[in-house]
């Protein structure tokens, strides 16, 4: 587990306060051994097998199966079978230890090595692998560490059990990856409840490395007995979002959000709509990243489905996951054995350089149909070099919609009425249709009668029938009239804080492209979004919108993809 200490270095728990020094946590880093004897990492100080004194080599490790050791030796120029008697690992800060050796390893180098080259001679050697002396190794690192596997197995177990008290089968479920924490996590779960009926949610973004969907197949047969259903976004191609928004980088991740999120949460709610509460289950892991590092182990989410997250492996380490992998011998996603260190999105600009050259000897087709995608882009948007933009990896830092044609229905264009008070003009970038209606709905209610029909009046009215909003504007017109009648929407304390407020939604009703954030974010199931032949419907049910405004206010112009496509000239 990760330890966390105060300032005097007392072991407490996460986010408490010394009772000694009065001091806050602050996450301590573990320490992992290497026995020179045995040739195998250790996590306490002193082998189990030999009784030989480790010594302490970094904070945590993976083991490096003979598939990834062989590219290595391609790449550092070795004979292939250099390392095949020895012990390799893969630490912490890019370093490989190599029987008690530790090895630099720059990532930067990469960009000098022809991957083709090293591809042809991969499979060439690949049908060459001895698996013996790595198997030996594997037998004596899950010996020497037996009693740390008891101990994360069953804590991690008793506080699954714990956590399920007052609770069906039926109540919870499994998010599984196909990535190694989520194997780790399903495999925990099941023993620990000894209940193999437990559904498992699968969320396919499209983007799944191929060893992902033949793991998961896999998976389901060995697991008869296990439910696994797929979440998937159907209606949407990642390819031609890139054409119409521009890759996602690190900062705009907009695909999680069209490709996971959405999905996942529109499965949940189909499957669990007559639940009060539900648990679902994570592999999430503090050691992760930083952003992870915040998590807590248990979390209640704030939907009308009350949604309780459990992640029991949040502490964790790398070296902790694959001791349970390879002491139980469960199967598990063969990305890893290819060297990938996590098996998210193949392409996901926060993958690391070495999964990128990973991608390029075992993907190669869709590499190069990538980075030709990322070239055009970049030439698309006027990069004066966009093969260097793209292989220095400066595509991943890109922000806003800087050159992007689609950026531009990110603005409204308005202008004050002359003859009416708190009355403004918009000329609209699409035209009028019923649908602009629905996106009224947060402010109150919509009433077709109250206005002239003749003009294309309609109001937006509280319960009591109160005006709050007068639309003026004919079906098939490019011209909408907004009259605040009245100014007070969720608490707004002037005219130009409420017309804001009018704005999001006519940004959202123009740039809408069925990304399904606001169905995810709803707290009440209330919007609805589908995508057929004639495009994107997008209706909010009255009887279940709360008009509590998260749909206008949670995104930053009330809409993600107006967020995610934000210039300099609008912030």
């Amino acid at each position: 587990m990760l330890r966390y200490k105060c300032k005097k270095d007392n072991i407490i728990t996460k986010n408490s306060i010394c009772p000694v020094c009065g001091g806050r946590s602050k996450l301590e880093s573990s320490d992992i051994y290497w026995c020179h004897n045995c040739k195998v990492p250790l996590y306490e100080k002193v082998c189990k097998c030999c009784n030989t004194q480790g010594e302490r080599i970094t904070t945590d490790i993976r083991p490096v199966f003979p598939q990834e050791r062989l590219l290595l030796e391609l790449i550092w120029n070795k004979a292939p079978g250099t390392y095949e008697k020895s012990s390799v690992w893969n630490c912490s800060g890019n370093y490989y230890y190599i029987d008690g050796k530790r090895i630099r390893f720059s990532v930067k180098d990469l960009k000098n090595i022809d991957a083709d080259l090293v591809r042809k001679r991969y499979f060439q050697e690949e049908k060459n692998i001895n698996r013996q002396y790595f198997d030996e190794y594997i037998d004596r690192f899950v010996k020497a560490n037996s009693d740390r596997y008891e101990f994360i197995v069953k804590e991690a177990t008793d506080y699954i059990r714990g956590s399920v008290k007052g609770y069906t089968v039926m109540d919870m479920f499994v998010s599984f990856s196909g990535g190694k924490d989520s194997t780790v996590t399903s495999d925990l779960v099941i023993r620990a409840l000894s209940e193999p009926k437990i559904l498992h949610i699968f969320g396919d973004t499209t983007l799944e490395f191929p060893e992902t969907i033949k793991y998961v197949e896999r998976f389901k047969k060995e697991h008869p007995k296990t439910p696994v259903l797929s979440s998937r976004n159907k209606d949407k191609d990642f390819e031609e979002l890139c054409q119409l928004v521009g890759p996602p980088s690190r900062v705009m991740r907009w695909c999680c959000t069209v490709f996971k999120t959405g999905a996942i949460q529109r499965k949940i709610k189909s499957l669990f709509k007559n639940k009060n509460k539900i648990i679902t289950f994570y592999g999430i892991r503090r050691s992760e990243s930083k952003s992870r590092s915040k998590y807590e182990r248990e979390t209640e989410g704030s939907k009308i489905t009350k949604q309780i997250t459990i992640s029991p492996i949040i502490d964790w380490m790398d070296f902790d996951v694959w001791l349970y992998i390879l002491t139980t011998k469960i199967d598990f996603n063969n990305a890893y054995r290819l060297g990938y260190a996590r098996v998210g999105c193949w392409c996901c600009p926060n993958n690391s350089g070495w999964s990128e050259f990973l991608s390029k000897i075992h993907m190669k087709e869709q590499s190069d149909k990538f980075r030709k995608m990322l070239i055009d882009f970049a030439i698309k948007i006027g990069k004066p070099d966009a093969e260097v933009y793209v292989d220095d990896g400066k595509w991943k830092a890109r922000q806003g919609g800087n050159g992007v044609e689609y950026a531009g229905k990110t603005a409204v264009s308005f202008e004050p009425c002359a003859l009416e008070e708190n009355a403004f003009n918009y000329q609209l970038l699409r035209p009028i249709t019923e649908e602009l209606y629905e996106l009224f709905k947060p402010f109150g209610y919509i009433n077709f009668d109250l206005g002239n029909k003749r003009l294309g009046e309609v109001y937006v009215t509280r319960k009591n029938a109160m005006p709050v909003l007068k639309l003026q504007g004919r079906i098939g017109s490019n011209t909408l009239k907004v009259t605040i009648v009245d100014y007070h929407i969720d608490g707004a304390k002037s005219v130009k804080t409420a017309e804001e407020k009018v704005k999001c939604q006519i940004t959202k009703y123009q740039m809408c492209m069925g990304c399904r954030a606001c169905e995810s974010i709803c707290k009440y199931n209330a919007i609805v979004i589908k995508e057929g032949k004639e495009g994107i419907s997008y209706r909010i049910l009255d009887d279940k919108c709360k008009r509590c405004m998260e749909c206008v206010n949670h995104y930053t112009g009330g809409c993600y993809m107006r967020k995610v496509l934000a210039t300099k000239k609008d912030k």
